[in-house]
């Protein structure tokens, strides 16, 4: 009978044991790297979410003209501001910084080739006509394709393409910065905002007149 109380008394031993082994794994286990999730999910296409869609000019800080994607798939920065060709069309890939950038006046997508030149193309579906934005302390934009790792989207100072294999993120030639469009619809001929106080003083907003008497 002391034989068995002996071997009870090990099992239980052997069960608290065990049980604490267990739980020291469940409380060492450290948090989800949410970081490491977001990134990990920046680096794929999202075709299920609602795509955000924007209409910028880049202005190029090496030439001190504007990108434009002309027709005959050439890509150059010498456009003047408000030139059609110079409208880009700006598509979200992820919902994180990866874009699609097509010209608005001919469709055609920025990409880039295996040797780093900037091509256009009449469908941006792949990898190679993916670009990361990446806000510089500057307060400048670099633009990194998705495909070739470390090539950034650059012109020299008479707004020719320059390489990818030639290009690094502190360089001039592949900085950028972000302007509206101008011309019909985006900005010019517009009329001005107006403010007009509510009766009670709580709260304005915006009107804006429309020219009827």
């Amino acid at each position: 009978m002391k034989l068995c109380d002996n071997k009870l008394m090990l099992f239980f031993r052997f069960f608290h044991l065990c049980a604490l082994c267990l739980y020291a794994q469940v409380t060492i286990q450290s948090p989800p790297n949410f970081t490491q999730h977001v990134n990990e999910q920046c680096k794929l296409t999202d075709r299920m979410s609602r795509r955000v869609i924007r209409t910028y000019q880049l202005y190029s800080r090496t030439s001190g003209k504007h990108v434009q994607v002309l027709g005959n798939r050439k890509i150059n920065a010498m456009a003047e501001d408000g030139d059609v060709h110079a409208r880009l069309i700006v598509e979200t890939d992820t919902f994180g910084s990866r874009v699609r950038i097509r010209g608005a006046e001919t469709g055609y997508y920025v990409c880039m080739n295996h040797r780093g030149k900037l091509v256009g193309k009449r469908r941006g579906r792949g990898k190679d006509c993916i670009f990361t934005e990446i806000v510089l302390e500057n307060n400048y934009t670099a633009l990194r394709n998705a495909e070739h790792q470390g090539w950034y989207m650059g012109f020299t100072r008479r707004g020719r393409p320059r390489k990818g294999t030639h290009t690094r993120q502190h360089q001039r030639e592949v900085h950028f910065m972000k302007r509206p469009p101008r011309g019909p619809g985006h900005g010019e001929g517009r009329r001005p905002f107006h403010f007009i106080n509510h009766p009670l003083g709580r709260r304005t907003k915006h009107v804006r007149h429309s020219g009827e008497s």
